[in-house]
């Protein structure tokens, strides 16, 4: 997958954590929170992604788990999650000829 597929669906994944939360779904958000920890930690071993494109996934990740399970010290919001996840998705929809 490219970059932009992977980084598309970890986006997705973040998503359903983040809706889970929102609504208080431990269970589905719990599922939803391993994925994206699991598709996070393969996107970041690959080691197409060195460098700046590595350290910007690593961030995202602290990012998003002290979002979900921790403190949520930089004040993030399953929409700033969205904003940033969404181009991705898009992208990689262009790059697939789907739009």
């Amino acid at each position: 997958m490219s970059l932009l597929e992977q980084m598309g669906n970890l986006g997705t994944e973040v998503a359903r954590a983040a809706r889970a939360k929102e609504s208080a779904d431990e269970e589905r958000g719990e599922g939803a929170f391993n994925r994206a920890l699991e598709l996070f930690e393969l996107t970041i071993v690959d080691d197409r992604w060195r460098g700046p494109r590595r350290r910007e996934i690593c961030l995202v990740r602290e990012l998003f788990i002290d979002f979900i399970a921790g403190e949520n010290t930089y004040g993030e919001s399953a929409e700033s999650l969205d904003r940033y996840f969404m181009p991705f998705a898009l992208a990689a929809r262009i790059e697939a000829g789907y739009a």
